[in-house]
């Protein structure tokens, strides 16, 4: 229980509580000097607010408190990692680059986050290396993931681009590793996965039944805290069963949003139902309101799957609020991604699967999961941005990706049989399987809490929300006026 008397005035006592709880998420000994918003004097019992780029960022905990005793603070390994190390409270339980970069500059690059087994461009560069062997750590928040290649895989694969000289492995005891650069996905709101990790790795079990949905869910984020304790934390032995389920109850207690906007003000006003409070009691069971068919009670699917922000679309002319322009704007947004057309083509796992090459829909086709916004069943998808921009053959694709700061990433050949050769920089989910049809296949997040963790895709090619927007534009033939992406953006930085 997070309990602790601080003498002086509330307010002050208050601040300083939630001090404590952002600086319990680094474990480092050298910090790069943060300062909480004014928000955070509204901290109150569980609700753990932090100042973002956007505004605050809020983390609610149905246990009641978060325990800073928990094993997910603890230095578990033999390299001073801790679950905290890479999902952060101030960074909606992921971190950005700009908390990459800070901890840098503050630690000389000795915090550990930079350990050479994942934190650093590959697994050789040495402890204490400057910022270019950390280069897409620092500037798009990457972790390296190292995959072995199945040996029944049903494609070969090369590197035709290594830039550093990592791309392919091949290791005399695990066989050929490629290695894969994504962002850590938040620890939190986890209670809404259909899929856990991006290519659903460490989904042991399936989780696609209502009725088997939380054991399930439980049995694969206790199999995935021990992974990551054994690989990214290098723990010379496994921790114990306590440990593991004390980080999973943890975990799953944890709701984060958006809390207040900069412009927008509190999230929770005038009838918006904005914040964790509202986002932990959201319904949700696997296939709630899938586009497809499957939600197991028949519901057919409504494409209005954002409701947060509905009062705020006709306020009253009368009120001359200094958020009311803002809040418009952001209730505009919903409306916009509930509802604004757009053409899906050429995305793999979907127009395949359903042999139609025009899909007409909305954002919500693929972000069904109503107020949380990833698919409320496992369908890992390819939009294209694993696609190497100089192979592209796709007119949209390409100009999607031209919207983007990609990073510097290798670029592997993935040759399936007769089929034309596939340039990606990340084959997804076929280095789980070894299935052709799984390239480049992945699954698209939760979208909550978007503001506090830039950059964005699994890739970090998402520089801001506004590079995001202007790749969905351009890739699903949107055809938004630049209003419209302004409304979006401010829509997607509410969440």
């Amino acid at each position: 229980m997070f309990t602790r008397t601080i003498p002086g005035s509330p307010r002050r006592a208050i601040l300083a509580a939630a001090a404590l709880v952002f600086a319990a998420c680094e474990p480092t000994p050298v910090q790069a000097p943060r300062e909480l918003s004014l928000d955070a004097a509204a901290a109150v019992g569980n609700l753990f607010p932090a100042a973002d780029p956007s505004g605050t960022v809020a983390t609610y905990s149905t246990n009641g408190s978060i325990d800073l005793g928990n094993p997910f603070f603890q230095s578990l390994g033999t390299n001073g990692r801790s679950c905290a190390t890479c999902h952060l409270v101030e960074n909606a339980l992921s971190f950005s680059a700009a908390n990459a970069q800070a901890r840098f500059t503050s630690s000389g690059g000795t915090d550990p986050l930079f350990a050479s087994v994942d934190g650093a461009n590959c697994p050789t560069a040495a402890p204490g290396s400057g910022p270019g062997a950390h280069s897409l750590l620092l500037n798009n928040g990457l972790i390296r993931i190292g995959l072995t290649v199945p040996k029944t895989a049903q494609f070969t694969i090369t590197a035709v681009h290594d830039p550093y000289n990592c791309a392919l492995v091949d290791d005399p005891v695990n066989g050929l590793t490629a290695s894969m650069y994504r962002r850590p996905l938040p620890a939190t709101n986890l209670a809404f996965l259909s899929t856990v990790m991006f290519d659903g790795r460490e989904t042991v079990a399936p989780l696609n039944n209502p009725a088997t949905h939380a054991a399930n869910l439980r049995a694969s984020l206790t199999h995935q805290a021990m992974d990551a304790t054994l690989g990214h934390a290098q723990a010379a032995v496994a921790p114990t069963s306590a440990q593991v389920s004390a980080i999973v109850d943890f975990e799953l207690a944890l709701f984060t949003s958006q809390r207040s906007d900069q412009a927008a003000g509190i999230l929770e006003a005038q009838g918006a139902n904005g914040g964790p409070f509202e986002l932990a009691s959201q319904p949700f069971f696997p296939g709630i309101n899938d586009p497809l068919g499957g939600n197991p009670a028949g519901t057919p699917f409504d494409p209005s799957a954002f409701t947060i922000y509905g009062p705020w679309l006709n306020l009253p002319s009368s009120d001359r609020s200094t958020y009311t322009q803002a809040r418009t704007a952001v209730a505009r947004g919903e409306e916009i991604f509930d509802t604004h057309p757009l053409s899906i083509t050429s995305v793999r796992g979907l127009n395949d699967a359903l042999n139609l090459p025009v899909i007409n829909g909305t954002c919500t086709t693929c972000h069904d999961s109503p107020n949380v916004g990833n698919h409320s069943l496992p369908v890992p998808l390819d939009i294209g941005t694993s696609h190497a921009l100089q192979y592209e053959q796709d007119p949209n694709i390409r100009a999607a990706l031209a919207q983007l700061s990609m990073p510097e990433l290798p670029v592997f050949q993935i040759s399936c049989g007769g089929s034309p050769a596939i340039f990606t920089t990340d084959p997804g989910r076929a280095l789980i399987t070894g299935n052709c049809s799984d390239v480049e296949r992945i699954k698209g997040p939760i979208l909550r809490g978007l503001a506090a963790r830039a950059p964005y895709f699994h890739n970090g090619a998402g520089a801001s929300l506004n590079e995001v927007v202007g790749f969905y534009n351009l890739r699903f033939q949107m055809r938004l006026t630049q209003q419209e992406q302004a409304d979006l953006v401010a829509f997607l930085k509410s969440l």
